[in-house]
């Protein structure tokens, strides 16, 4: 029920007191709203009240000496997942843990932990998630704190295609040692099959903080900050480990006809699942290779697929294993490596001699791709799946509101599509796999919650969203919000794409909400409709003015889509409209920007 309707029905709060209590949670995020529920509880059973001072810190500086502190900072939900494991099992093991989001933590706090686990992914070329950004930049700064009497450790995760493999881990664990803080574990650096490694390294860094970890008889009543706050949906029983099988129910092409790219529309029925969702989670989906590329692999190594391999203890063909649990689309620097010294191939030994040719390399060829470099090579069954990664889910930005289509989720995904070298087609993982896939088919699929990409708690509060191509999907979802929440708030969408009649995705909804009212405005950017290539950027500069009066206003502002170069350009826009709108220098239009970002009201959801 909506606090706005309480004064209607039989209640101890007068109108005017109503509507201060409104006024005073309106921008309160559900980590914060769970805190103030506590807290009331609490002075409403007899508690004392305390000071403001006291409730701002109160969370971290009433902990025992010796609790156990386990940071992450997650930008798809991975480093988030292995955090929540962690305390969960130092939960069990009788230890006194807080789990808190790095977005969610003061970095005053540090002085007070003795014992810190830092779980933390980086994000394109060598970047903090947007959620760990200000404590991984005070850490790096003159203002980080002198931590003498820290133990700490941290697990990295990352991407070994990527350059920067693990880089902000490994910022995390010098910047540590540079306050004085000391390593109680050496630091770990996950590969994207990283379950196996971040489980084991976890269990060891548990057992070492029991051995070390010196409480007050009351510590084990302490409660455990973050980790036992109710989650503000339902739980569900269905995760990453545990997906759901869903039934597809639409598969359309949502681009036109002579359109260089192929961008669908997809709607899977999660009838009587009961998994719940909100307008900016992602959905995971489990996906199969196909198999007539697995038969051209097994072929190019001279393997029947009828030869027996051992996965997760079980035995499998190596035909099924190939479909359904390795990874053959994305290649990796080890393996360009691995294939080399099996093969004996000196083009690879070159390629895999120089770290940056061999991330090139791999990048660009598929699996297959690689194999096809030496002819006549015949490895064995357990040869070939030693060099492979196990496949990983892939997350998509959903594209609905459950306000809106109840038990389904949408998606707007596009296909990944291209020739090699050779001019051989080639195709995705997943987006393969989905555009395979017929109505009625199954999927396995799971929802990734995303605190760090929500709409504003107060329905009154304006956004600007900024989502070209495929990063239009979250953005469809916050309107079906918007619409069901009858939110008052106005909403300004800028979309580009590479032609208006081609690439124009869900024209006619956007439209349609335009005529309504509820979307206040919208630009676009077309690159290829006019001789000078026009991008989203371009469109934020134009309105330069106007974007900083909403902004003053207390808009929030979203980015949706590529993060190496689209991101980067809207955020160099955003820059450049606050410094001169605002008169500012550089560096002071850089401090809004960030102060936007800590406020929350600036938001990422970048890939």
């Amino acid at each position: 029920m909506l606090l706005k309707e309480l004064s209607s029905l039989t209640s101890p709060l007068s109108d005017v007191q109503l509507n201060q209590l409104q006024q005073a949670i309106a921008e309160l995020n559900p980590n914060q709203l769970a805190w103030v529920s506590g807290y009331l509880s609490g002075i409403s059973q007899g508690g004392a009240v305390v000071s403001a001072g006291a409730v701002a810190t109160g969370a971290v500086s009433a902990a025992p000496a010796g609790q156990l502190t386990v940071l992450y900072g997650s930008q798809t939900g991975n480093s988030k997942g292995v955090a929540e494991e962690l305390a969960a099992s130092a939960k069990a093991q009788g230890l006194p843990v807080q789990l808190k989001s790095m977005a969610n933590y003061k970095p005053k706090d540090l002085k007070s932990e003795t014992h810190l686990i830092i779980v933390v992914s980086t994000n394109g070329e060598g970047e903090a998630p947007d959620d760990a950004a200000e404590l991984h930049e005070l850490l790096g700064s003159k203002k980080a704190p002198k931590l003498p009497n820290l133990q700490y450790a941290v697990l990295a995760l990352g991407d070994s295609s990527y350059e920067f493999f693990c880089q902000t881990g490994k910022d995390f664990d010098e910047r540590l040692a540079a306050t004085g803080a000391s390593s109680f574990l050496d630091r770990i650096d996950c590969d994207v099959d990283y379950e196996g490694p971040a489980k084991e390294w976890g269990d060891k860094a548990l057992s070492l903080v029991a051995e070390t970890l010196s409480t007050p008889a009351a510590a084990t009543a302490a409660p455990v900050a973050g980790f036992a706050a109710p989650a503000p949906l339902a739980a569900s029983q269905y995760d990453k480990k545990n997906p759901y099988t869903a039934t597809l129910a639409t598969n359309q092409k949502i681009t036109g006809r002579n359109s260089n790219k192929d961008v669908r529309h997809f709607e899977i029925s999660l009838e009587d699942s009961g998994i719940q969702y909100r307008a900016g989670d992602a959905l995971g989906v489990w996906f199969e290779n196909d198999p007539k590329l697995v038969d051209q692999v097994l072929a190019q190594v001279g393997l029947t697929g009828s030869e027996e391999v051992e996965v997760d203890g079980n035995k499998f063909s190596i035909r099924d294993a190939l479909i359904k649990n390795f990874e053959l689309t994305q290649s990796y620097p080890g393996f360009v490596e691995k294939f080399a010294e099996l093969s004996g191939s000196k083009k690879l030994a070159k390629i895999a001699a120089d770290k940056a040719a061999a991330r090139e390399y791999a990048n660009s060829n598929q699996i297959l791709d690689i194999l096809s470099v030496k002819k006549n090579v015949t490895l064995t069954a357990e040869q070939l799946v030693g060099m492979l990664r196990r496949i990983t889910p892939r997350l998509y930005s959903i594209a609905s509101s459950q306000a809106e289509v109840d038990e389904e989720v949408h998606l707007t995904v596009g296909m990944v599509e291209f020739e090699n070298s050779q001019g051989e087609p080639r195709s995705g993982g997943a987006t393969g796999f989905l555009k395979r896939l017929e109505e009625g088919g199954e999927v396995k699929v799971f929802v990734e919650h995303n605190d760090n990409f929500r709409l504003p708690a107060n329905p009154e509060t304006p956004v600007i969203m900024v989502g070209p191509g495929t990063g239009v999907a979250p953005f469809r979802a916050f309107m079906q919000e918007r619409d069901a929440q009858g939110a008052n708030g106005k909403n300004w969408m800028f979309f580009g794409d590479q032609t208006f009649t081609e690439d124009f995705l869900y024209q006619v909804e956007w439209r349609s909400y335009l005529d309504s009212g509820l979307l206040t405005k919208m630009d676009v950017a077309f690159s290829r409709d006019q001789e000078e290539k026009v991008y989203v950027q371009h469109r934020l500069l134009e309105n330069a003015k106007e974007v900083y009066q909403w902004l003053e206003e207390g808009a929030h502002f979203y980015i949706c889509g590529d993060a190496n170069r689209m991101a980067k350009d809207v955020n160099d826009a955003l820059v450049k409209i606050v410094q001169e709108q605002a008169n500012k220098s550089f560096e002071e239009a850089e401090e809004y920007v960030s102060e936007l970002r800590r406020a929350k009201r600036y938001q990422r959801d970048v890939y």
